[in-house]
């Protein structure tokens, strides 16, 4: 295992850097510049000035390595239209981001595996098929579109929930105001995902279930519970965590259209703001945290193959 996590420390190294490079190009290759550059009243002489000490005169894979080294001294730049460093902005919207997602994927999880499993042993029943239909409006269903169905629903008609914001402005800390702050985007997002995971914990229980293992154990006597949650999920699950896996670098994604909608102060809502202010460096600050959080989700996946199924060896 050793020898495996010191090789795939090199490969994610090598794929950070061509993430970087490709989204480094692709944003400073797009028309148009920084909105701090858009002042109608600045002359042509200050915006000139503007662009050197920014340093966007120079030729884009100047700006590259100048970036890198900077991140590889700990620094990601500062915000053009804040003013704050990118690492701060990233510090301060990133606890927001972890606690929508995580709520949002455990969610997902807890029911997804429950309702597939449900959907599996009750297989063509009317159960079976409303948990289908149910999974296919989550697979189908925009995201804005259900979170403003949310909202206009339990906000604004029946004014039981909030409509956005992590907690009420002008009150102290309350653990039940960032519930009810929580609820609605964390629904949205979950829902979405736990589609997913119902879908594929279904079809993988439904080919475990018809082991002769799992007939075998049915033939002695085995309680019906055991048989399902101890030898058939973990067998099932395999495919259901790489599922799990692809889903966590989607969350912190799905989560800058619900953070938007909800606006919920998180990394999702930074980066929808940077994008359309052509802020260079918290877009690619966020950028690199992403990466970072997809690739360790990939590698987190991985190992708990080991766990699941015994017989695999990276070495």
């Amino acid at each position: 295992m050793g020898h495996y996590l010191i090789r795939r420390f090199f490969q994610s190294c090598i794929l950070m850097f061509i993430v970087t490079v490709v989204t480094f190009a692709m944003i400073l290759s797009a028309p148009g510049g920084p909105s701090i550059l858009l002042d109608p009243n600045a002359s042509a002489e200050d915006l000139a000035r503007m662009r050197r000490l920014l340093g966007l005169d120079d030729p884009i894979h100047v700006q590259y390595f100048k970036w890198i080294r900077n991140v590889a001294q700990g620094n990601l730049g500062v915000s053009y239209n804040i003013g704050r460093p990118v690492l701060d902005l990233i510090r301060d919207g990133l606890p927001a981001t972890l606690v929508l997602a995580g709520s949002a994927l455990l969610f997902a999880i807890l029911f997804g595996i429950s309702l597939g499993i449900l959907s599996a042993v009750r297989r063509y029943s009317l159960l079976d098929h409303l948990i289908t239909v149910i999974s296919f409006f989550g697979l189908s269903v925009p995201v804005f579109w259900y979170g403003l169905m949310l909202i206009m629903f339990f906000a604004v008609r029946l004014r039981w929930l909030p409509a956005g914001g992590m907690f009420t402005i002008g009150s102290g800390f309350s653990l039940l105001d960032r519930l009810r702050h929580l609820l609605l985007p964390m629904l949205v997002l979950g829902t979405v995902n736990m589609a997913q995971i119902v879908r594929y914990t279904r079809s993988s229980m439904l080919t475990v279930l018809q082991q002769d293992y799992i007939k075998t154990a049915r033939s002695k006597g085995i309680h019906e519970a055991r048989v399902l949650y101890k030898h058939a999920l973990k067998n099932a699950c395999i495919p259901v965590v790489t599922i799990i896996g692809l889903l966590l670098p989607r969350l912190v994604g799905g989560a800058a259209v619900t953070e938007t909608v909800f606006s919920w102060p998180g990394m999702g809502r930074l980066a929808v703001s940077a994008a359309f202010e052509r802020d260079y460096p918290t877009i690619m600050g966020i950028t690199l945290a992403v990466s970072a959080m997809v690739i360790l989700s990939n590698l987190l996946t991985d190992i708990l193959y080991v766990y699941l199924n015994p017989r695999i060896r990276y070495e």
